[in-house]
Formats: structure tokens, sequence, C-alpha cells
């Protein structure tokens, strides 16, 4: 009987993948769960994985114009209150701030004391005071657009927590802009979407498919919401960011108006755009294998793990001088447009030890360099996008040489993985009983791992929302590319429906 492997992740992603991720997560030490129910402490190296994200996005935004500020952690309540929908679709999530010192209960305890005159809101999303701002700063055309983004953490109330995916509080960035023109305003939504797909791609090394919501699914107070919408390996969908055109229903609430060319005035067009640390949670379960976390190369915080192996002073130190020249010689290399980051790990642990913490913790390249490599001029070299046993040596000047583009091999492999993934697991559907069968888990006890995306022509009706409701699918989008096609409803058998994507999602 054949021996099954060991890994170092268990459960497995088969055996039980909600777990599967937990466990990950704690075996690279991203982050983990804090005090405060809900929320989480991001630790360095997952910090590290957002810090790259941030600062690759950054740039992109910049690129294109926009700038960053801050605004206000606390909204006045009468401000949401002005956007029906809006406060409508956040009500439920918010975190609500009373009072504003603490004085002695007495029995040596605290309570809240100076009650507020008006509860404040700890945003969920900021559009109701940067609009307040922009109805003060603009007053002609020649103030627009407005393109500003914010770093900042937000606040949603979550009754069922999970790292990077859903917490309490969460890490994003929110884009605001205001614009003279609808026009404007549409190019400026779709000009984000297609940022967050090309980082999403190039970078992260995530497929992903460009759409637009359904007004089930749309931002509350919005025209039309565009998202991108990814695979995880558990076939379910992740949404992994979102692009909102909001008209002028913001616009109208909070007065924001300017005089055009003709001296008419007019309300703006505005939009808010934004992607969060569930971009983390993503990474993780689009390449994360049963031995740990797997980074594209582009977003890991270090490249090459360097691990020195020796058993005397004497091995140690012509070892660890070896160590260097390799990583300096690394370090003069580039990759992605900057020096290839190293790290030479020589903590006082065994070898297998060291080995299986960076594999755990995703490290793209691990360079193992002993007595005989030094003596052979030679590293021992693994790839965490292939299997643990699958080393090779190597010519010392040839690995520094190649070792960039081993790194985009590492980076394009990820993503052809990714997309066979999704590929292999998208399926055209036209019959409803085809699609209530391709989401039943064939067994009913482990049913984390079945179906996937369905592509399939509906019209929005009561009787498919209580289909999906059943079957735990939503409606994902109606994609950018092809979703103009028109046929019969698979569900209704009404005809003008639209090819959208179903999935069961987080």
């Amino acid at each position: 009987m054949a021996k099954k492997p060991r890994n170092a992740i268990s459960p497995t992603r088969e055996e039980n993948y909600p777990e599967w991720y937990q466990q990950v997560i704690k075996a690279a030490d991203l982050a983990e769960a804090s005090p405060v129910r809900g929320c989480m402490v991001i630790k360095p190296w997952g910090y590290a994985i957002w810090e790259n994200m941030q600062r690759v996005l950054d740039g992109m935004f910049k690129a294109t114009g926009h700038r960053n500020a801050y605004f206000p952690l606390f909204i006045p309540l009468s401000y949401l209150e002005k956007e029906a929908a809006h406060v409508e679709g956040f009500a439920k999530e918010c975190a609500v701030v009373t009072h504003h010192r603490l004085e002695s209960d007495g029995k040596g305890g605290l309570r809240p004391a100076g009650k507020l005159e008006e509860p404040l809101i700890v945003r969920p999303t900021s559009e109701m005071i940067i609009g307040e701002m922009y109805a003060r700063w603009v007053q002609s055309y020649r103030d627009l657009p407005i393109l500003i983004n914010q770093w900042a953490n937000v606040v949603r109330w979550e009754l069922r927590p999970r790292l990077f995916l859903r917490t309490t509080e969460f890490l994003w960035q929110e884009g605001h802009t205001a614009h003279a023109t609808k026009d404007e305003a549409i190019e400026e939504t779709l000009k984000i979407l297609d940022i967050y797909a090309t980082f999403a791609e190039d970078y992260m090394a995530m497929p992903v498919i460009k759409g637009i919501k359904t007004e089930g699914e749309r931002f509350p107070g919005a025209v039309e919401t565009y998202s991108i919408e990814a695979m995880m390996q558990d076939r379910k969908a992740l949404q992994s960011g979102t692009s909102h055109f909001l008209g002028q229903n913001f616009a109208k609430v909070q007065g924001i108006k300017f005089q055009d060319q003709d001296g008419q005035e007019k309300f703006v067009w505005t939009t808010s755009w934004g992607v969060s640390t569930r971009l983390v949670g993503g990474l993780i379960m689009t390449h994360s294998d049963d031995d740990g976390l797997l980074l594209p190369p582009r977003l890991a915080p270090e490249h090459v793990a360097i691990l020195p192996i020796y058993r005397s002073d004497e091995d140690r130190a012509k070892v660890l001088a070896y160590c260097d020249e390799v990583k300096n010689g690394l370090q003069a290399q580039r990759y992605d447009d900057a020096p290839i980051r190293v790290e030479i790990d020589d903590r006082d642990l065994r070898g297998g030890e060291k080995l299986w913490y960076h594999i755990k913790r995703g490290v793209p390249i691990r360079a193992e360099i002993g007595p005989r490599d030094v003596d052979s001029g030679a590293v021992f070299v693994g790839r965490r996008d292939q299997g643990v046993k699958e080393k090779k040596s190597v010519d010392r000047a040839e690995f520094i040489s190649t070792a960039a583009d081993v790194l985009g091999e590492i980076q394009a492999n990820l993503f052809k993985r990714a997309l066979k993934l999704r590929e292999d697991n998208t399926r055209t559907i036209d019959n409803v009983d085809d699609f209530r069968d391709y989401f039943t888990p064939a067994n009913k006890d482990k049913p984390e791992i079945h179906g996937g995306f369905a592509h399939c022509f509906y019209v929005e009706d009561p009787a498919v929302e209580a289909l999906l409701k059943k079957l735990k699918v939503t409606i994902r989008c109606v994609p950018v590319e092809g979703g103009e096609e028109e046929g019969v409803c698979v569900f209704t058998g009404k005809s003008g429906a639209r090819r959208a994507v179903f999935a069961k999602a987080y």
C-alpha cells in the first residue's frame, strides 16, 4: 500500500478547506485573532505582503493622476441619514460612538460618560464625509476633476469573521472622484476597474473576470457597480475589488455643485472604488498548497532565502562568507525593476526546521549552502512552485545570473495554474436541472470543494432569487467582455436575458 505523503499543513485542502486556510495563515505567521472580537493582528510577514500590494497600487493610482489625502475616522450620524439607500446598505454593519469619556463606576470598573449630542459612526466607507468636503472645495468647473484616494481602516461589524476575508476592522484604500460630466465619471470607473484587473493578474498572478454587478448586488447608492471576480481553489468566487459609478446621487444629497463654462450651475458626477486586505486572503487561497503559503515573486517580501548548513565553527565561517558572496551577487541583480530581495537565515535551528519555515512562508526560491557546495562553487536550489524534493545543484554564477529569470518563471507559472483551475471548473449551463446539480455537492458530508463558475442566461426575478438562495449561489457579475449577448433565461424562460457568472462566494 502506497505511503501517504506528508504535508506541512493539516488538514489538507481536500480534507477541510476552511480549516486548511486558517492553518496556512498560522504556519506562515501572517496574522492572528486579536482580543477584540472580529479584529485581527496582522503580523510582520503578512503586513509586508500588504505593504507590497499597497506600494504597487499606490504607484498605479498616482500614475493616472490621483493623489492621496486623509479624512476623519468618525462620521456624524446625520451625514449618513442624508442618503437613504446608502444608510440602509450599511446600517446593520455600523459601529456607533455615543460617549466621549469614561468615569469610575465606584466598584473598581469604568462606565461611559459624557453622552455626545450626536452619535458618531466609525466609518464603514467615506462617501458621506468626503462628499461634505467636496461640496466646500468645488465652485467652478476649474476645480474639477477631483481625483483623491485615501489609505485607511474601516469598520463593518461582522458576525462571522475570518482572517483577511471578513474582519470587523480591515485596511483598504478608497478612491473618491468628482467630475464635470457623466462620461468622464464612467471613464474613471472603468479605468480603475482595469487597474484592479491588471494588478490582480500581473502582480497577484490571480486571473479575474471584469464585470458589472446586478441591481441586487450593487453598492448602496450607486448607479452601477463594477467588480473583479476570482476563483479560489475550492472553486468559490472572491470579489476582489469594486469600482462604483455613483452618478449624481451623492452630489445632489450633499450639494456638490459647480458653475460650468457657460455660468450654469450643475451637480458633479462622482465615483468611488476600493480594494482591501481581503486581497491577502485571495492570494492565499489562489496559490497556496498543502505545505503552506505560496507567494508570487512580484509581491513576496523576500525572493530568496539562503540557508547555511554547517557542523563546525570552521565550516560556519567558510559557509557564511560564501553565503554573503551569493547574497551580494543576487542583490546586484534586478527583478521587477528593483534589487532581488535576499535573506540569510543563520538562526540556531536544525536545517530541516529552517527549510520548512521558509516553505510554509512561501518564499519563492530557497538556496541551501553547505561546505561541499562551497568547495564545488555551487548552490543547492529549490523552487516553491515545485515539489519539496525537486531540488538541484546549480553553479553559483549561473544561479546568480538566472535568478531574475527564475522568479519570472515562477510568477508566470502561478498565473497559468490559477487560470487552468478556473477554465477547468467553468461551465456554460442552459438547463436549470444541470445548474442545480452543478452546485449540489455529491458528498454532503464534505461539501467544501465542488461546482465552480457557471455562465448562464438570466433575468432578475424573485423566482431566480429563491433558487439561488436555496443553493447558496450568487450572481457574481455580467462580464464586461462578452456580456452583451442576449438569450432566454435558464430559470424563468423569459427572453432578453444576459449571460452572467454564477458561483458560491466568500
